[in-house]
């Protein structure tokens, strides 16, 4: 069945629990040595508009280590919009492979592939969100705490990731006060879907201007690029604008201790985040990187593997 995850809000909060749940598995299972093949003879297109790291390699590596495989295909090969237009891309792609990870600029270009593509359509990133990895913060946030409800995140800065994390704590129960300048907060309709989700799940968000008020009761504090691919020609004036908003020591030096750094790399040392706070003992940006390889893993599973997403319970893994 068709399932297309271009927001983190088009996962149910046991679909989210599921994958937390499977992902953990299947981590403990590869450093267990053990290996098995679900997704054998199903194949991952990665259609990619901007450079990647992290997100490229362990998609590729998620479908082998399932026993499927990937193809990637980069901004020069396909021409998305320009040489070809988005619906053809994505009719066509659909007819080679059962599902693709975008990596995009526009929300609305991963929106308009999943309206065309007849396969499952997967965010990788675009400047709007980054689903794929708000599932893999959830996990580590779990791996080191045990759970996720009751935790309190403070957001320090301005990016798509704070999006997918206001559509995502707060259904799971946890706060998450957002710290950034007046003109870099969140857009109003992201908040009012975060406001309605954390009424439900028993939790509070607060926009707050102050970032050493947002990180005293954190138990994790998350930084992230004051400027994405695409924004480069703005980085004079950001740099200007978000100076106050750089996760250091001294900021550090307001929260509590034992609270975790969180950052979803690459990271510009020295601008949102010092060398001294990612590299210290409270950094858990590698563990959140390796995180992604088994909640990706785990997400594939669900849309291509049998049962189906939809019908998952925690204790479904092949």
């Amino acid at each position: 069945m068709k399932r297309d995850i271009i927001s983190i809000a088009d996962l149910s909060t046991p679909e989210i629990v599921a994958i937390l749940d499977v992902a953990a598995r299947l981590k403990a299972e590869r450093r267990a040595g053990r290996s098995s093949a679900p997704l054998a003879g199903k194949a991952l297109a990665l259609l990619f508009l901007k450079p990647s790291l992290r997100t490229r390699l362990s998609f590729e590596m998620a479908m082998e280590q399932l026993g499927g495989t990937s193809r990637f295909l980069g901004p020069n090969e396909v021409g998305l919009g320009t040489r070809e237009s988005v619906p053809d891309v994505a009719r066509t792609i659909g007819l080679y492979v059962d599902a693709v990870a975008v990596r995009v600029f526009a929300h609305s270009v991963a929106k308009e592939l999943a309206e065309h593509c007849r396969v499952s359509v997967i965010s990788g990133l675009s400047d709007d969100e980054h689903p794929c990895q708000i599932l893999a913060d959830l996990l580590t946030l779990q791996e080191r705490f045990g759970q996720i409800r009751g935790l309190t995140m403070a957001y320090v800065g301005d990016s798509n990731v704070a999006n997918s994390l206001l559509l995502a704590l707060p259904r799971l129960g946890a706060n998450i006060c957002i710290a950034s300048p007046p003109e870099y907060q969140p857009a109003p309709e992201i908040l009012e879907q975060a406001y309605q989700d954390a009424k439900a799940g028993g939790a509070w968000i607060e926009i707050a201007n102050d970032p050493a008020a947002a990180v005293a009761n954190a138990d994790a504090v998350y930084a992230d690029s004051w400027y994405s691919m695409g924004q480069e020609h703005e980085a004079t004036k950001r740099r200007h604008i978000f100076k106050p908003y750089q996760v250091n020591e001294e900021l550090m030096g307001h929260a509590r201790a034992g609270t975790l750094v969180m950052h979803c790399l690459p990271a510009h040392r020295g601008d949102e985040i010092t060398d001294g706070v990612l590299d210290g003992p409270s950094s858990v940006v590698f563990q959140q990187a390796e995180n992604r390889l088994h909640a990706q893993k785990a997400l594939l599973l669900g849309l291509l593997g049998s049962p189906g997403l939809s019908n998952w319970s925690p204790s479904a893994l092949v």
